[in-house]
């Protein structure tokens, strides 16, 4: 499968994929479980995906996790949640370095616990010096804030609002390291996407997967990078200026 989809056409496995991790508590309710056991199954899910986005050459993967409305959700599964995060921190650290990845986390990280924000910081650097696949953990992230907060860092900056360009604007976002999506995932059976990377996903190919998030795997992965090779994209050219390019 992956020989296939690498020489499929034209078109390469994306550069860049984002993924709406969505299904989770309705996986775990379709099995009279607690939401709280589809968010644990569903990192097993991320583990998967990770490594099917090693093996493929994806250079980018980027999951929401929290965003920043999921703050209404429940106290106790909030709650839940975040010692799920301070878990996966502990815990994955030594396995990322092993595979050269390097994580990076976005988000108001402010308002999380000082201790959540220490891991944070710790998992970050110690995998910095990593050069294969950067992980984004979107964490109390929503693309409004992401663009509201850039904006006030150019302010902050001194700019002028004649000297600010899309550019500009876009090398003070949270995801300036990365290069946009290429495709942007949701499962769950959702069709929309949430207040998430509402700047970098502007040219993202959409793709959207009745299949909740805790049964997502390679295969998976695989289904949407093959719908992703069979489009054109043409960022406002036409059909004969992309195939001329």
């Amino acid at each position: 499968m992956i020989e296939k989809l690498k020489k499929a056409g034209e078109v390469s496995v994306p550069k860049h994929i984002a993924i709406i991790m969505d299904g989770n508590g309705r996986w775990a309710t379709k099995r009279f479980l607690p939401r709280f056991a589809g968010h644990a199954k569903g990192v097993k899910s991320v583990h998967r995906v990770v490594e099917a986005c090693v093996n493929r050459g994806v250079q980018y993967l980027t999951l929401f996790a929290f965003s920043s409305e999921n703050w209404k959700r429940p106290e106790e599964e909030v709650s839940l949640l975040m010692q799920l995060f301070r878990k996966v921190l502990v815990n994955e650290i030594r396995k990322m370095n092993e595979n050269n990845i390097r994580l990076k986390v976005i988000g108001d990280l402010s308002r999380f616990d000082k201790d959540l924000q220490a891991l944070v910081e710790l998992a970050e650097s110690q995998t910095a010096s990593n050069n294969g696949l950067t992980l984004t953990i979107c964490a109390n992230y929503g693309g409004r804030w992401d663009m509201a907060n850039a904006c006030r860092r150019l302010m902050n900056e001194g700019y002028r609002p004649e000297d600010i360009t899309e550019e500009l604007l876009s090398s003070r976002l949270a995801m300036a390291y990365a290069p946009d999506p290429d495709m942007l995932i949701r499962t769950g059976g959702e069709a929309r996407i949430s207040n998430f990377l509402l700047w970098q996903a502007a040219y993202s190919e959409f793709y959207f997967t009745e299949t909740y998030w805790p049964d997502f795997d390679g295969d998976a992965l695989d289904e949407a990078i093959a719908s992703f090779q069979k489009r054109e994209r043409r960022f406002g050219k036409t059909s004969e200026q992309v195939k001329a390019s």
